[in-house]
């Protein structure tokens, strides 16, 4: 009965969280018609996220963010093609989205009854989301976008955890940058999705795990 007892609550401990809660911050930066090439001018970005685990391998998270982009101002004489100018411009983004996750190892707290959960893992997300943006003098402007990427966790205390993601946001729209003469130059909006701009992140941040999973039974482990 004793050995029954101390079992049990050894197993207890063992139960896996369902729930996470966390912060991040990093860098962001944008592409499109004022920036062509990813990490030119970039500018913080941050967020919160919450995260609920299906099972070792799948996951969904749902993210609130934000992050300042910026770019060069752009010239266009009569008969010339664009001048890029020194000045530049900066917005300001407010993203929500949610997103499963696919982890590449079996993720979790160490068990010696299953030596392929890994403390850590590589993962990689999809889903979609809805974005808020422009110039904060003015009203800004809504649009959906696909946000995909790649990241790592890892596990490194009891409740605790770290997260590194690279996520990428394609806007179902061209205008971002907040600025006539750059919105929709060429009168594609609305159709090409190949003309849409983007926005992307790299953070770190931490998570906190909570909700532990309910026992299967009074003796058995997960």
């Amino acid at each position: 009965m004793l050995l029954a007892c101390a079992s049990t609550g050894v197993m207890a401990q063992s139960q896996p969280y369902l729930c996470e809660f966390g912060i991040q911050g990093g860098i962001g930066y944008y592409v499109g018609d004022a920036a062509h090439h990813i990490f030119m001018n970039p500018r913080e970005a941050y967020g919160v996220q919450f995260r609920y685990k299906f099972t070792k391998r799948w996951a969904v998270q749902a993210k609130v963010s934000g992050q300042r982009i910026a770019g060069h101002k752009y010239d266009f004489p009569v008969n010339q093609g664009p001048v890029r100018l020194d000045e530049l411009w900066t917005n300001q983004l407010w993203n929500m989205d949610a997103v499963a996750e696919f982890n590449f190892f079996r993720f979790g707290e160490a068990n010696r009854f299953d030596k392929r959960i890994k403390p850590y893992t590589p993962y990689i997300f999809v889903g979609l989301g809805c974005g808020l943006y422009g110039d904060m003098d003015k009203p800004l402007t809504a649009s959906g976008y696909v946000p995909l990427g790649i990241g790592f966790k890892w596990k490194f205390a009891e409740r605790w955890g770290l997260d590194i993601a690279w996520q990428h946001n394609i806007y179902w729209a061209d205008d971002l940058e907040a600025q006539k003469d750059l919105n929709d130059r060429f009168h594609m909006n609305g159709w090409n999705w190949m003309n849409c701009d983007l926005t992307g992140m790299m953070t770190i941040g931490i998570v906190f795990e909570f909700a532990r999973a309910p026992k299967p039974c009074r003796i058995c482990n997960n």
